[in-house]
């Protein structure tokens, strides 16, 4: 008798479990499309989006250049690069000399 007082408990709380999982899923899928406003912009409405700062030139206006450049360095070149900083970087002993 037991046995089956679990059986309808669990099948109780599964069953509300998923149905208020469905009814999450749909109210998510409706307020996706709707852009919110990013508060106190002089374009104060619906779908409005205020560009990230480093996006922006001077004067205000977006930029148009391409933001990532990557530049191709071979193993060597990039090899001395780094022994360069590592020898005019101080050493621990120079440090305490100063």
């Amino acid at each position: 008798m037991l046995h089956l007082l679990y059986i309808l408990a669990f099948t109780v709380i599964a069953s509300l479990t998923i149905t208020n999982l469905v009814r999450n899923l749909i109210t998510v899928s409706m307020d996706s499309p709707r852009r919110y406003p990013q508060g106190g912009g002089r374009n104060n409405y619906p779908g409005y989006q205020v560009p990230h700062p480093e996006l922006l030139d001077e004067a205000g206006r977006p930029i148009n250049e391409p933001l990532l450049v990557m530049k191709s360095v071979t193993v060597e070149d990039a090899r001395e690069h780094l022994d360069a900083l590592y020898h005019a970087s101080p050493s621990p002993s120079q440090e305490e000399e100063s």
